[in-house]
């Protein structure tokens, strides 16, 4: 048997809402070949990123969130009431985040956003199998406690939500953060990836796992 050929999956950004949170549609190169997709967060005003789902013809396999604060996930609702029933995948530390705005963030903002509960409560280390191609998940805690990053070995990419940006980290000075938890984190299952792995971040450009080590000033390995 010869072995399996990757491809590497196409990761569209779209900076969505007032804090232009970067959700990412991840699909195929050509959707003629295959139509299934994937989409990492939904924030607020989410029709640009649907408006490509449907321009395309694409099946959303599910919506996993990188973690569950209230700019990654305003949008459940409206992409459920536009796309169709979407399981929604979520680390297990923040099982109940979804249904809570106190612990979602949603109401500090006067907001009370709440989400369909997740169909499927990810791991450390867990295995995906993603539009037929294998992601890794990241258990990145320090941001938030279910944080977490996708990895695709075969291609180098990684979606790390809001723990590490270009030049910069995720906030830690929101409830249940930690600094230190955070730059552990960072160390221990980013920095270790290898130095070409594009980072496709929660917000602003994307970056590399190599630039990154290299020059960030918050966290150095």
């Amino acid at each position: 048997m010869h072995p399996k050929t990757h491809t590497s999956p196409v990761i569209e950004p779209f900076p969505l809402g007032e804090f232009q949170t970067n959700c990412y549609l991840v699909r195929h190169a050509d959707p003629t070949h295959s139509n299934a997709c994937w989409i990492a967060d939904v924030s607020f005003s989410p029709a640009p990123l649907l408006d490509r789902v449907e321009a395309l013809g694409l099946n959303v396999q599910a919506i996993i969130l990188t973690h569950a604060h209230v700019d990654h996930i305003a949008g459940l609702n409206e992409a459920i009431d536009r796309l169709g029933p979407i399981p929604i995948w979520i680390h297990e530390a923040e099982r109940d985040w979804l249904s809570n705005p106190v612990l979602n963030l949603s109401t500090p903002l006067g907001l009370a956003i709440t989400g369909p509960a997740p169909a499927r409560l990810l791991k450390h280390n867990e295995s995906l199998t993603l539009i037929g191609e294998p992601w890794r998940v990241l258990h990145i805690p320090g941001h938030s406690p279910g944080s977490i990053a996708l990895y695709h070995e075969p291609s180098r990419q990684i979606i790390s939500g809001d723990a590490l940006f270009a030049g910069s980290i995720g906030r830690t000075d929101f409830p249940n953060c930690s600094f230190e938890q955070l730059a552990h984190s960072i160390r221990t299952h980013l920095y270790t990836l290898p130095d070409e792995t594009r980072v496709y971040p929660g917000h602003g450009p994307d970056t590399t796992i190599g630039f990154e080590r290299r020059t960030n000033p918050f966290v150095r390995p």
